[in-house]
């Protein structure tokens, strides 16, 4: 039988090539592997809002949850950009804004490309990006009756419930038919607490630039609103003008150098951004007990950190001691505060005109308030009396109209653009100041007529319109008039 006769060598171990690999994965990251780095933008540092009408309206008030006007809003940021591509975040932008209306200017490297963040911590967000995690949940055991903690993780939350899973299995949020609560440990990664405009920057080197971040957000309108007060010759009024500013978002804009624009601005419609998310809501299933269903047959929503606790739940209490203290009050006189500065006059923006406020101003979120656009004294106005006549004039019973009458001229203490807005007239008298009457005011150009229209005048005998003449003795007079 042949033999065979192996010989095995042992062999050095090769040292593994670790440079070479470093080399390969450096290679790779810097072939565009590399992630970019997340950097937040400074809080404004200042803030322009320019609000505009809503087109399809002339004068009338305003409802918070309907606004249909929209703003230009102008903010100023630092920013701090490391080398390479950035993901630069503006947080604290308006909820309304329209994202593609962006425009960022003073990157050294420009922006890439841009997006709204949808992520805002909500409590719905707060259950959807949970998912998978742990929270803590308080509850009432049913055996003891005493509170106590157990660790759970969410498995699934939607309009139809949250389901957790505990040590004891697979449950649904709230379907014990004892009290239950719960917390979050921290807040994901990924959510904002304030709506964000994220922006992909590109830099050659570190640098600290100052940005200004331009776009138009929904959910703001204006309207005006006029006092004028008659003298008592009648003939001049001191017309005053406030303009109410309404901000429908829920984020606000704290300082703000402020404008309105009136005119009607061609605009094609937008639609608004929603949420696409459904809905999280932390009840029991339909299907559960009575024990399940809420006191007064409200729902309750998600709360993020425990608060709103259900009807039974314990809750901690809190005592306020109050102490009444003897203290000597020391009045000081109060120096009357200095006039406000007049507005500035309108400045022609193509065929719109522009009105600037006086002084900064905060526009609040979810809220309306009046800065002053005007004060003109002593406008000339003639009071007339119009009436419609027809064949029947005789007969006719319709009373004539009171209108003061004016010009929105120069020559009679005016000459500036009158947005629409509601008007509400006093008279002086001997008795103090009455109300004369409350009426609208139209978009009125510069050199057009002013008119107020009081209502109906008192001029009637036995049922019947009458005019008055006066005749020089020994002359007359004719009355003109044409019927259609």
């Amino acid at each position: 039988m042949p033999q065979f006769v192996s010989t095995v060598r042992a062999m050095r171990p090769r040292a593994p090539r670790v440079g070479f690999a470093v080399c390969l994965v450096a290679a790779a990251l810097g072939a565009g592997g590399a992630r970019a780095a997340d950097v937040a933008a400074s809080a404004p540092a200042a803030i322009s809002a320019t609000i505009y009408r809503a087109p399809d309206r002339n004068g009338g008030s305003l409802d918070l949850n309907t606004l249909g006007g929209f703003a230009l809003v102008t903010e100023t940021r630092t920013v701090r950009l490391p080398a390479g591509e950035s993901r630069l975040r503006f947080e604290g932008v308006v909820d309304g804004i329209i994202p593609e209306s962006a425009i960022v200017t003073g990157l050294p490297g420009g922006v890439i490309e841009k997006n709204r963040d949808a992520a805002v911590l909500s409590p719905d967000a707060l259950f959807r990006a949970a998912l998978g995690s742990q929270v803590t949940l308080k509850r009432t055991n049913r055996k003891t009756g005493k509170s106590e903690v157990v660790p759970a993780t969410i498995r699934s939350a939607d309009a139809e419930g949250v389901v957790l899973e505990t040590a004891q299995g697979v449950e649904a949020l709230r379907c014990s038919g004892a009290p239950e609560t719960f917390t979050f440990s921290r807040v994901p990664a990924g959510l904002s607490s304030t709506p964000t405009l994220s922006a992909m920057a590109r830099s050659d080197r570190p640098v600290t630039a100052t940005v200004t971040l331009s776009y138009l957000a929904q959910g703001f309108d204006w309207a005006a609103d006029y006092t004028a007060v008659v003298g008592a010759d009648g003939a001049r009024a001191d017309l005053g003008a406030w303009i109410t500013l309404a901000n429908g978002n829920g984020v606000s804009l704290p300082n703000a150098q402020t404008q309105i624009v009136a005119g009607r601005l061609n605009r094609v419609y937008e639609q608004p951004w929603i949420d696409p998310a459904p809905r999280v809501i932390a009840q029991c299933w339909p299907r559960g007990t009575t024990s399940d269903i809420p006191a007064h047959g409200d729902i309750d929503l998600v709360h993020p950190y425990g608060f709103g606790q259900r009807p039974g739940e314990e809750a901690d209490e809190v005592i306020v001691a109050v102490q009444k203290r003897g203290v000597r009050l020391q009045y000081a006189p109060m120096a009357a505060p200095a006039p406000p500065p007049p507005p500035p006059p309108p400045e022609q923006l193509g065929d719109l005109k522009l009105y600037r406020a006086p002084r900064l101003t905060t526009i609040a979120a979810r809220e309306s308030k009046q800065t002053r656009l005007l004060e003109q004294p002593g406008v000339a106005f003639e009071r007339i009396y119009q009436a419609d006549l027809w064949a029947s004039a005789i007969e006719a019973t319709t009373q004539a109209q009171t209108i003061l009458r004016g010009k929105n001229d120069a020559a009679h203490k005016l000459g500036l653009p009158l947005p629409a807005g509601h008007v509400v007239v006093y008279q002086d008298t001997a008795r103090g100041r009455l109300l004369a009457g409350e009426t609208n005011l139209s978009d009125t150009a510069e050199g057009e007529d002013v008119e107020l229209k009081l209502g109906l005048a008192v001029a009637l005998k036995d049922g019947r319109p009458i005019f008055r003449l006066n005749v020089p003795a020994g002359g007359e007079a004719t009355v003109t008039y044409r019927v259609e």
